[in-house]
């Protein structure tokens, strides 16, 4: 696995809030992964994505199939690959091997439940021309949204290959690999309980969510990472949030011509940090190291890029809760 920007410090070295972090993920799901790893120079960050991650994906009485699912379709939307593997091996890890493999292949579900799924999740790549809402409970609904954050996160900073070579596509690769992760996989997690890593503040909860820990975990992501925005001025920040609305998530073809359009008429000092808020959010795989060293020049620590990020990513990922009414809830 290799990160694309910068190496974090080994996960051994954790302390504090990270590494309380660290501890819950190896108790519960697959470890640091390197997801979270990337995410480790912004603690604060790195508990609420993991937070929202495990009170959508893992914990409660929600069928996980049905959110591992929704997981893959999402990060398929995005054209996440890293993502799309690592949840398609966690279906095999359940037992769902046709399943698995008709994500794998792009395909659409036999069965016509799972079919209606993978639309509702590959719809919401664009909310507002596709109508989208949810019908689904607060476990689902935060599945897709934490994966709407994660990929994006993940497109930024990694690699896609999770082996080397993309070993991980091969079809017996994924399947022994989810049998490794099985018995992990399987296990009901009890919920709530990563919400004390979180400074929740009086940040109120999304109606979407209802009473659930969701709720509360996605209201607390969406608070830390929008401070990314304070690294950009007044003009940078609308012109991102509008874009993000006037786009509804089409997917660039040319995603280095079309964010230096957007800021050519930025202030100076903006410009490059635009360009990298707006690529995580709707091409992250196309941020480059000369964007990354340009940022470097008055941003030099690893701490600023996450955030950076973090913030591009959630403006997106908020556009798409934006669309959720609770009278269908």
């Amino acid at each position: 696995m290799t990160y694309r920007f910068f190496t974090p410090a080994p996960a051994k070295a954790a302390t504090g809030l990270t590494g309380a972090v660290y501890r819950q993920t190896r108790d519960e799901f697959l470890g640091p992964v390197p997801t979270f790893q990337a995410l480790s120079a912004v603690p604060e960050v790195l508990a609420a994505t993991w937070a929202l991650m495990r009170e959508a994906l893992l914990a409660g009485d929600a069928s996980r199939v049905d959110r591992e699912l929704v997981a893959s379709a999402v990060s398929r939307a995005n054209r996440c690959r890293f993502c799309v593997d690592a949840h398609v091996m966690l279906l095999h890890a359940l037992g769902e091997h046709e399943l698995a493999e008709a994500v794998a292949r792009g395909g659409t579900p036999a069965d016509p439940r799972h079919a209606e799924l993978v639309a509702w999740a590959e719809a919401s790549r664009s909310p507002v021309a596709s109508g989208w809402d949810s019908p689904y409970r607060p476990e689902v609904t935060g599945t897709l949204l934490a994966f709407h954050f994660i990929n994006r996160i993940v497109s930024a900073l990694l690699d896609p290959d999770l082996l080397p070579g993309g070993l991980q596509r091969a079809p017996v690769v994924r399947s022994v690999g989810g049998r490794l992760y099985a018995r992990t996989a399987r296990e009901r997690k009890e919920p709530g309980r990563s919400l004390p890593l979180l400074d929740t503040g009086t940040t109120a909860p999304p109606a979407w969510a209802g009473d659930s820990p969701v709720g509360v975990a996605y209201a607390s992501l969406r608070a830390v990472a929008l401070r990314g925005g304070d690294l950009l001025g007044d003009l940078a920040r609308k012109t991102i949030a509008a874009t993000v609305r006037w786009e509804d998530g089409r997917h660039p073809e040319r995603p280095a011509e079309w964010a230096a359009e957007l800021i050519r008429d930025l202030p100076g000092a903006d410009r490059v940090g635009t360009r990298i808020a707006l690529l995580a959010a709707f091409g992250p795989s196309a941020i480059r190291p000369g964007d990354v060293a340009l940022w470097r020049l008055s941003h030099p620590a690893d701490a600023d890029l996450v955030r950076l990020v973090a913030y591009g990513a959630i403006t997106a990922t908020d556009h798409v809760a934006g669309a959720l009414t609770p009278s269908r809830l």
